[in-house]
């Protein structure tokens, strides 16, 4: 039996490529030729040549093509044998079927059938195909995916094509491609990928929880692989799942357009045939677009839920929270859903808490969240890394929006102001300008911390005009404070902070600042803010992405009308004059026999 079988593995690797061509016609041509269908599905193989894969593959589909609609179903193809143990009645007509050579024919035709759409999974993920046969053998299985299932969309073969290209070493980036530019555009093909996206994500959970529950010394062993599995698996889902347009609310007709072509018509010829298999598999039968655009938004909650749950790589992580505002929460059936979510990552601190402000943001005022300790955590986040965060453009713009209520006590907006100019001595310039700017809107939403402005000369001055009749006791008080800042900037409690008996003199200070922008623009807070309607808030969007580039492109750009120039009476030959620092010389003492 080996040398038999020796032989016709030699004997297939001696075919050449018009012998296999042949073969594929008699195949086609009559069925006395049915022998050589094996043969041709042993060619179906990444370690055959890739020319050899591709006749083959187009001979066996069109030899199965137009035999789908004869070919019994998996399911049914199981049942034929069931009703053995039916009543006495129905056992002859049974046993017919069973003894029928056509049903027995049409079921090896099913597992020859079941087998090429294997060998094909198997050519898709393998190392060694190249991307053109990926592209044909990708299709050739969407087709399958068309027409299997009596024109409907076949659910189960997707799901393996997805689970194969999820848990395949290529990159998934090849699939990617091919499912975004032909595949992606149809309803049905985005509807059955949220399906499959929630399977794929409850079987990792279920893999997590088994893999928690192991003992210490398997643990031990196998911890940084299935941690590196499982961190590879949540990475292709997100990729799968990130490209995919969100549903929109009123969609054209174009985006109505379906892979599998089925219509309402045919789902409604189909109704009174198969009652079991409805109910069976109610999502890929009888589906009508308008039936699933009705239905998409709740797979894409699901979907996205559902994954949100998984213990997110953080670079993952981070570009989930960066986009999740824009590509998510406008789309899902109930956005509070996403609270659990967003307030761990905002409880998180650091990057993460930033990123996470956007989405919590829309909740709290799209919504209705109520977050305790909100401005308490927002407090927090105020540290100098975050002025030269990748995000802070819109993290700064946010924390503007936050602080805009004129409802919100006057010791928050003295916190924040204070927490704010006491960072400014200790960011770069444009941290400085953009830390102004709001400053200067704190000031004019909340006229009530407008005393935070340090006019020291203005105060003096009323001191001796309104106080002269005072008793003596009540002057050296002010003269022992001088100097002293009240703030404590190490307190979380923004009600214990001292900001309201305090002064922004961290803003005076900028008006020496070694960045000429910065000291030019702390001039304007010297008006009156108090008075609104001769005020403008400034957009913060326009200093929120400033850095060391966009500074110094600004005052190269700037036309100075009068340039300040040095003159010298005469050569100086020096770089002190003796007149500044009397008692020092800096002469140096030439050594003999140097020049």
């Amino acid at each position: 039996m080996a040398s038999i079988l020796s032989k016709n593995q030699k004997k297939k690797q001696d075919y050449t490529l018009k012998e296999l061509k042949s073969l594929g016609s008699d195949l086609l041509s009559s069925r006395a030729h049915i022998k050589n269908l094996p043969l041709l599905l042993s060619f179906i193989s990444p370690e055959s040549p890739p020319q050899f894969v591709v006749e083959s593959l187009l001979s066996l589909q069109s030899f199965f093509t137009p035999l789908l609609s004869q070919l019994p179903s998996t399911s049914s193809s199981s049942s034929t044998k069931r009703p053995r143990s039916e009543e006495d009645d129905d056992d002859t007509s049974n046993k017919k079927t069973d003894e029928d050579p056509e049903v027995i024919f049409n079921a090896w035709l099913r597992s020859k059938l079941d087998e090429f759409v294997k060998l094909l999974l198997d050519v898709l993920v393998s190392q060694q195909s190249e991307d053109t046969l990926r592209d044909i053998v990708l299709g050739t299985l969407m087709e399958f995916v068309k027409l299997l299932n009596a024109g409907r969309f076949h659910s189960s073969i997707f799901h393996r094509i997805l689970n194969a290209i999820i848990h395949s070493a290529v990159d998934i980036d090849v699939f990617l491609d091919i499912l975004t530019s032909k595949y992606v555009k149809y309803i049905d093909v985005r509807y059955f990928t949220y399906i499959s996206m929630e399977k794929f994500v409850k079987t990792l959970e279920a893999s997590a929880v088994v893999s928690a529950d192991r003992t210490v010394i398997e643990h031990s062993e196998t911890e940084n692989e299935s941690k590196d599995s499982l961190e590879l698996s949540i990475r292709k889902i997100y990729q799968v799942l990130s490209p995919i347009p969100p549903p929109q609310k009123q969609a054209e007709k174009s985006d109505h357009e379906m892979w599998s072509g089925s219509d309402e018509s045919s789902s409604s010829s189909e109704k009174p045939k198969d009652k079991k298999k409805k109910n069976k598999d109610q999502d890929s039968s009888l589906l009508s677009p308008t039936t699933i655009a009705k239905r998409m938004k709740l797979k894409f909650t699901k979907a996205w839920i559902s994954f949100l749950r998984l213990p997110l790589p953080l670079d993952v992580y981070k570009e989930v929270l960066a986009s999740i505002h824009q590509t998510v929460i406008p789309h899902l059936s109930n956005p509070a859903m996403l609270c659990d979510f967003l307030t761990k990552s905002y409880d998180i601190g650091g990057v993460v808490s930033v990123m996470a402000l956007s989405s919590l943001f829309i909740l709290m005022t799209e919504h209705g969240l109520e977050y305790p300790n909100f401005y308490e955590k927002l407090y927090a986040l105020l540290v100098p890394s975050v002025f030269v965060a990748k995000h802070r453009a819109r993290f700064l713009q946010l924390l503007d929006a936050c602080l805009r209520s004129s409802l919100l006590p006057a010791y928050l907006a003295a916190s924040f102001a204070k927490k704010l100019s006491r960072l400014s001595l200790s960011v770069p310039p444009s941290g400085s300008l953009v830390i102004t700017a709001l400053i200067y809107n704190l000031l004019r939403r909340h006229p009530t911390i407008n005393h935070l402005v340090h006019q020291e000369t203005v105060e003096t001055a009323n001191e001796a005009n309104s106080e002269a009749d005072e008793p003596n006791e009540c002057r050296p008080k002010t003269n022992k404070n001088l100097g002293i800042d009240y703030f404590n900037n190490q307190e979380s409690d923004l009600k214990k902070t001292g900001a309201m008996r305090s002064s922004l003199w961290e803003i005076d200070t900028l008006r020496h600042h070694y960045c000429p922008p910065v000291s030019r623009f702390v001039s304007s807070l010297e008006t009156d803010l108090t008075i609104r309607a001769k005020t403008t808030e400034m957009k913060i969007e326009d200093f929120s992405s400033g850095s060391y580039a966009t500074i110094f492109g600004d005052e190269i750009r700037r036309r100075v009308k009068q340039v300040p120039l040095a003159f010298y009476k005469a050569v100086p030959t020096s770089l002190f004059e003796d007149s500044d620092f009397p008692g020092w010389t800096f002469n140096i003492p030439q050594e003999e026999g140097k020049c």
